[in-house]
């Protein structure tokens, strides 16, 4: 009687377990095809970004030698990148079809082109390279007298500003001087007349 009922406990008990064997390594079996997919996923995001670096070579190959802003490359982060150079660069959309330019600013990150074809991707690269290019000849062109003139304008606002703090002295020892003459006048008045 006492033994029966042990061993149907004991039974009961090495079937939960199996039950939970079964589940436990139907989970890592999901948990392996997912793992499976991302990394799929991820090689294919890595696998457009090359097929839009190698249409971009002919465009890197036309910038001077002397030009060292552009730093291509893939990363294979999370997600992975194309490096346009150290603040944009072409990632893949959530939906994995889309190439997305971003360029990283001061408030956060801009979106500058978004589409699912190459060729529209690689003139949005173009156009953005060539306004670096474009901002680096400003740069370069200007012949260092601005840097005079904001020196100079530096002194002349200092010269205003020590004038007007010289200004507000004087008045402000004008007006003291009226105050303690006033105050004088009117202590004069209320006291009795010299018998």
């Amino acid at each position: 009687m006492w033994g029966r009922k042990r061993r149907v406990a004991e039974e009961r008990v090495s079937a939960e377990a199996g039950r939970l064997k079964q589940a436990v390594r139907q989970v890592r079996i999901e948990t392996a095809e997912r793992s499976a997919v991302v990394v799929d996923l991820r090689d294919a995001e890595v696998a457009r970004l090359e097929l839009l670096n190698e249409q971009l070579e002919t465009l890197f190959k036309e910038i001077p030698p002397e030009v060292d802003l552009f730093d291509r490359g893939i990363s294979r982060g999370d997600p992975p990148r194309l490096w346009i150079d150290m603040v944009a660069h072409v990632i893949m959309a959530r939906d994995k079809r889309h190439y997305r330019l971003v360029q990283d600013t001061r408030y956060g990150r801009k979106v500058l082109e978004e589409t699912t074809v190459i060729p529209e991707m690689v003139d949005a690269v173009t156009h953005y390279v060539a306004s670096r290019l474009v901002d680096r000849e400003r740069a370069l062109a200007s012949d260092g007298s601005s840097d005079e003139d904001a020196r100079y304008d530096v002194r002349i606002i200092w010269r205003r500003k020590r004038w007007r703090m010289v200004r507000a002295f004087v008045f402000g020892l004008l007006i003291g001087f009226i105050a303690l003459c006033a105050a004088l006048w009117i202590l004069a008045m209320r006291l009795p007349p010299p018998q």
